[in-house]
């Protein structure tokens, strides 16, 4: 079995069997993966990522089916995660979205892949965003990010996305207030999706108040409201234009540099959070000292965390 390291080549090479096989290091973080992932660092940052969240039942993972077709008919490369909530028994995904897109499987032009949550409260695992620098390396011209769809928790999306698309549909009476809640801010593109349903304008019209009622300032990106029918794959060829005029008018205002370092920021901070946690593990004598301490009120929980820290 090849280690992470001997595998670099073959992702960069866009070979799907060393694309999985990095992709599942990633997620058990194998020994060595750490490093294959400083290299495979150096070769991304090409692909147009797209994040696409909303609450259950939205239809995301048939969008993302319908924006790959797309995508794909026009021939461009893409890379789809499916971030599932994580099996309390096996830590594994367990939502399946590859089998509802089972029918792009044999093209060599996409590579699908569900990644799980692993307890992320924010709707991310590190592995998501690890994930999303294998795809881009490997070339993938789109990446697409479609997350759990828990309603406010998810603003995770926004570290690892350029693009961010909240799919909403109408006849789903929590469907607004949860934008309203918290996913409002973060969308750059509002996605109407089963606009076929009755109410589909009574959505939009809701979206486009509470978007007037938002502090707009001048010179921002106008976030537009798309209607589709993912299922038919109406309004889909329209929305992937959306995108490409966001990443243009990012291209154009310093907003892709912005957000590359806000990006950046977010990835290096819960890096440094992993690193510290996986020195902090019950077991080191330094550790059980500390929790001996304040068990025994003799110390304070930040004290010892302080010291813990300095000790590192």
């Amino acid at each position: 079995m090849r280690s992470p390291g001997e595998l670099v080549d073959g992702v960069l090479a866009g070979e799907h069997a060393a694309i999985a096989r990095m992709l599942t290091f990633v997620e058990r973080r194998t020994e060595g993966v750490d490093e294959a992932l400083a290299k495979l660092h150096q070769h991304a940052g090409g692909a147009h990522v797209l994040g696409l969240t909303g609450p259950p039942g939205s239809g995301k993972s048939t969008l993302v089916a319908a924006l790959s077709r797309h995508y794909r008919e026009n021939g461009r490369t893409i890379g789809v995660l499916a971030v599932d909530p994580s099996s309390v028994y096996s830590g594994g995904a367990i939502l399946g979205d590859r089998i509802r897109m089972s029918d792009l499987g044999g093209d060599p032009g996409v590579f699908i892949r569900s990644i799980a949550t692993r307890g992320a409260l924010g709707g991310l695992s590190r592995a998501s965003l690890d994930a999303i620098t294998v795809l881009d390396a490997a070339g993938k011209d789109v990446v697409i990010l479609e997350t759990v769809g828990v309603g406010q928790a998810e603003v995770d999306v926004i570290s690892a996305a350029q693009t961010v698309a909240v799919v909403s549909v109408p006849g789903m009476g929590d469907d607004v207030q949860a934008i309203k809640a918290g996913l409002l801010e973060i969308a750059d593109v509002h996605v109407v999706n089963k606009a076929d349903r009755e109410g589909a304008g009574r959505t939009v019209a809701e979206l486009r108040d509470m978007l007037r009622l938002s502090r707009r300032q001048a010179g921002q990106w106008n976030v537009p409201i798309q209607q589709t029918v993912a299922a038919s794959g109406q309004g889909v060829p329209e929305l992937a234009g959306r995108f490409a005029q966001h990443l243009a008018w990012m291209t154009e205002h310093g907003e892709r540099e912005r957000r590359a370092r806000r990006n950046a920021a977010t990835r290096i901070r819960w890096s440094a959070e992993h690193l510290v946690l996986d020195r902090l593990r019950p077991g080191s004598a330094d550790f059980d000292r500390a929790v001996d301490d304040v068990a025994a009120r003799r110390g304070d929980p930040l004290s010892a965390a302080r010291d813990l820290i300095a000790r590192l």
